[in-house]
């Protein structure tokens, strides 16, 4: 048992409180990890702003990074000393899904219950039992999670880098590589360039896609786009279909939304050309029902993909990624505005309410 200074959500403010908590030793299979950086990422903030509903006191943060301290029996993918991923999305590794490759709709794991396989936390605070966000709780000194949940790196990856990798780069290049399948050459817009479409952004370039284009209504964060590999932005409009015809000819080859509105997936079929593939990757709130003309879907021959976590395989998929980053491939630094400490976690979020930064990082 050891204390550590965490980002608590107590369950009804929208505000988080650093707290001390309790984290307990890895029991059988699980992992512990020193943190070394944690991302602040728009899926906290729809827990903080009331968007999902989880159990609570609950840990927030859900990309991380560290090195790990610790190992509970049986353990054998990861060794102490080891630098590691955290997946948000630990898969059983023993359903029917996790023995076809498809880790990322794993039926067996309980990461959305916020516990590790056995339902229990290695979280406390006086007693009292606090559940880590998806079971990873990243937003704290330490983390306990199940040994599928860590992925061994390479030491020369940084954490801030390392910790984006865990969620947004990954849905980011998933989207791109395994559900959009994009073809060298072909073109594509991004709805949304907070870090999930600088993620997408990145991706297109690093395939050959051509012309990509990048929407927003923040300034700062088109520049980002531009500076990442966008050849084109356009500001958010009620003429946004027009305008992406205007650069494509008749429309794009494939329109990925990364900002969960319903008005913006709404949107998505009359971005892409007859034939092309629209890919919903930003979440939107519980229970929000979208309006999509399935006729003029259909007679078009568009399709409408649904991206989960980016049908990331976190063992296969994130050291893949660490070592395009380190060849330089994909610049996943240049996305991170802002290093902060753990004290600073409240204004980060904020920031992203108002729509500004491209990321925040903590970096313990």
């Amino acid at each position: 048992m050891r204390l550590a200074r965490a980002a608590v959500h107590d369950g009804s403010s929208s505000a988080l409180e650093i707290q001390s908590v309790e984290v307990a030793d890895p029991g059988p299979g699980a992992v512990l990890v020193r943190m070394g950086a944690s991302g602040v990422c728009g899926s906290d903030r729809h827990v903080l702003d009331g968007d999902w509903t989880l159990p609570s006191p609950t840990v927030m943060g859900h990309e991380g990074a560290g090195t790990v301290e610790a190992i509970g029996a049986g353990v054998t993918d990861v060794a102490v000393g080891d630098h590691v991923i955290l997946s948000w999305f630990y898969p059983c590794r023993r359903c029917v899904a996790c023995l076809s490759g498809k880790a990322y709709v794993c039926t067996g794991s309980r990461s959305e219950e916020c516990v590790l396989p056995d339902g229990s936390t290695a979280l406390s605070r006086s007693g009292e039992r606090i559940f880590p966000y998806l079971a990873v709780g990243s937003m704290c000194e330490y983390a306990v999670v199940p040994e599928s949940g860590a992925i061994r790196i390479p030491n020369d990856v940084p954490f801030d880098v390392a910790s984006l990798i865990g969620c947004s780069i990954a849905t980011g290049f998933g989207a791109v590589t395994h559900d959009a399948a994009v073809e060298a050459g072909s073109s594509a817009v991004v709805v949304g360039s907070g870090g999930v479409g600088l993620s997408i952004i990145m991706a297109l370039k690093l395939v050959g896609a051509n012309p990509i284009i990048a929407v927003d209504r923040s300034a700062e964060k088109l520049e980002a786009a531009r500076r990442l590999g966008a050849t084109h932005t356009v500001e958010a409009g009620p003429d946004l279909a027009d305008r992406v015809r205007e650069l494509t000819g008749n429309g794009a080859a494939y329109a990925f939304e990364a900002i969960g509105r319903v008005e913006t997936i709404e949107s998505l079929p009359g971005l892409i050309a007859p034939g092309g593939k629209a890919i919903i990757v930003g979440l939107p709130p519980q229970d929000t029902p979208v309006a999509i003309d399935a006729l003029a879907l259909a007679e078009s021959g568009k399709s409408l993909i649904g991206s989960n976590y980016g049908s990331t395989v976190p063992g296969r998929d994130f050291p893949r990624i660490a070592e395009l980053y380190l060849a330089g491939k994909l610049p996943v630094d240049e996305l991170i505005s802002h290093r902060i400490p753990l004290e600073e976690v409240n204004e980060a979020f904020d920031a992203m309410r108002r729509g500004e930064r491209a990321r925040s990082v903590i970096v313990f």
